[in-house]
């Protein structure tokens, strides 16, 4: 109640003050930059009305802000660019005109570059501001003040000056066009420099409050530009089509500030309809896609901390890196980090991230326990996709020593037998020959277990034609169809005629393999009428280690065993 009867009181005075100077201005056009134009009067009137009204807005919205203050404090100091005019009649007013026409620029720097929160967040913005008062207020306004008597330069019509000490007519005029000069340099640098905060903000997020104070600014400079030659703030034909530039810039800009009061709402609306559904238990993923559109980022990064903090994963487990944005918020819950926001700079300054934070806490945590345990199930089969790498790599070595190393020294020795036997009697010969036979049996024995171990077939020529090897030397008929002859990732190779060796050592019956192809899976199906123990573990085992899956169903009087592994088409 205190602070809407504080706001009404502002308005009350704004109106006042907008009146009253649009009376002076009437009384002598000709000293004033409104002139006696209606468009001169609408911009006078809107222009202060809009500041006060928008900053009113503002700081019954947000009482802890200065910006709503400072933008009713410029409102007013708007107004007092007219009370300097020769035909005001009051010595108070005429005097506050003359100590206060330069101020506004000022408040309006300081307002923009406190958006919205209400402080400076730099030093170099802290100095540009402080500049910005002195010069404004100080140099172009209280010192000539003091040191200029309008009715001794022969302003008859005049009041006289109540800050008047000593008639140095011109000291003063060197005084206002140092304080030009050093107007023009401070305004373009407030101008700059709200400019890059306007840049370092996403549309839609004040960033037109911002644009327009630069504009406003820049043409402020451009006013004390062109008044340096004649020592004052001078009232020209261009120097009033200047002021109608300010005056629509800083339109705008309460328009901007006016309107991100309702954003505002329409953000708290947004946070209550958040609640609703955060009820329903959103689904993976639907919460940083709720998040993004209330916030208004939809590039929005949602990572949650897992472990001791140091990694931040997605809510699939997968890493996640919201440094890849311009900012980043931490949103902590009992003291304890939850999930890190990658955003726009600036998009959270204000309470909206408090109250959307404090909304989805709950739900925040419960996702990120949900990331949590996708990352250990990843980690899991990353580390089982690992061993059963390592485990081929192993079989690989060993087939390859057993045929390079012991399996030719065995048919070394088999053919030193044979050159041997050659020189002996018939009885030492049949001896030999004997011993002959049980070595190529070794040599058989050894070549089936290094086919066991690895098979080169498979790595030379690919699944189809392994499984075609595989059925020239099995036990029990092999018939194979529709199976890749590309080339598939040695994993999936491997996986794939796993299944098929694991089912042709333990059948009963004759095997029927069929392959295909489909929605980047490779299906490899084996059926057979009869089938002893599979090592089920194993072979499970393996396909998950490459997210593949395994099921065994009987059907149609025999067993059919069915392998679904991932493939690039």
């Amino acid at each position: 109640m205190a602070r809407t009867l504080g706001g009404l009181t502002a308005l009350a005075v704004g109106a006042a003050f907008g009146g009253y100077t649009l009376l002076l201005v009437r009384r002598a056009p000709e000293f004033s930059f409104a002139g006696a134009s209606t468009l001169g009067a609408v911009a006078l009137l809107a222009t202060g009305c809009a500041l006060i009204g928008s900053g009113v807005i503002f700081w019954l919205g947000r009482p802890a802000s200065r910006f709503g203050p400072l933008l009713v404090t410029a409102g007013l100091a708007w107004f007092l660019l007219e009370w300097r005019n020769a035909g005001v009649g009051s010595a108070a007013v005429f005097t506050s005109g003359l100590f206060l026409y330069a101020a506004c620029p000022a408040f309006v720097g300081h307002a923009a570059l406190a958006y919205p929160g209400g402080r400076l967040r730099t030093h170099l913005e802290r100095g540009a501001v402080a500049v910005a008062y002195v010069g404004g207020v100080v140099v172009l306004g209280l010192l000539p003040a003091l040191l200029y008597d309008p009715v001794s330069q022969g302003c008859n019509d005049c009041p006289r000056s109540l800050l008047l000490v000593a008639d140095r007519a011109q000291t003063a005029t060197d005084l206002r066009r140092f304080g030009l000069y050093l107007g023009v340099g401070w305004a373009g640098t407030l101008c700059v420099l709200a400019l890059a905060r306007a840049a370092r903000r996403p549309p839609g997020s004040g960033s037109a409050v911002l644009a327009a104070a630069a504009v406003y600014l820049a043409l402020v400079a451009t006013t004390f530009a062109a008044s340096t030659d004649r020592g004052l703030l001078w009232n020209g034909t261009f120097g009033r089509r200047l002021w109608l530039g300010e005056a629509a810039a800083l339109v705008v800009l309460a328009c901007g500030a006016a309107w991100s009061r309702v954003e505002r709402r329409r953000a708290r609306a947004a946070v209550a309809r958040l609640v609703l559904e955060l009820s329903e238990s959103p689904a993976p993923g639907g919460l940083r896609n709720r998040l993004a559109k209330i916030i208004g980022d939809p590039d929005l990064v949602l990572a949650y901390p897992v472990g001791d903090a140091s990694s931040l994963v997605d809510v699939d487990g997968r890493p996640a890196d919201p440094t890849t944005r311009p900012a980043q918020t931490t949103v902590l819950r009992d003291g304890r980090a939850v999930a890190v926001l990658g955003h726009p700079a600036g998009l959270l300054d204000d309470e909206l991230l408090e109250q959307v934070a404090a909304t989805a806490r709950l739900a925040l945590e419960n996702e990120r326990l949900q990331a949590e345990v996708r990352a250990r199930v990843e980690e899991l089969r990353a580390s089982r996709s690992r061993i059963v790498a390592t485990g081929d790599a192993e079989r690989r070595r060993l087939e390859r020593d057993l045929h390079d190393g012991a399996q030719q020294r065995l048919v070394a020795l088999a053919l030193s037998l044979r050159l041997l036997s050659s020189q002996l009697d018939d009885s030492d010969a049949a001896r030999l020959h004997a011993a002959e036979a049980e070595l190529d049996r070794a040599i058989a024995e050894l070549r089936e277990l290094a086919r066991g171990i690895f098979p080169t077939v498979l790595a030379d020529g690919g699944l189809a034609v392994a499984v075609r090897a595989l059925a020239e030397d099995g036990r029990v008929p092999i018939q194979a169809e529709g199976l890749p002859e590309r080339r598939l990732t040695a994993d999936v190779e491997a996986a794939a005629y796993a299944v098929v060796a694991e089912a042709a050592s333990t059948a009963t019956a004759g095997l029927r393999v069929r392959g295909s192809e489909r929605d980047g899976l490779l299906v490899v199906e084996v059926h057979t009428a009869g089938i002893g123990t599979l090592d089920q573990a194993s072979l499970e085992d393996r396909l998950g280690a490459i997210d593949g899956a395994l099921s065994i169903a009987q059907r149609d009087g025999g067993v059919t065993i069915r392998a679904e592994l991932p493939c690039a088409l």
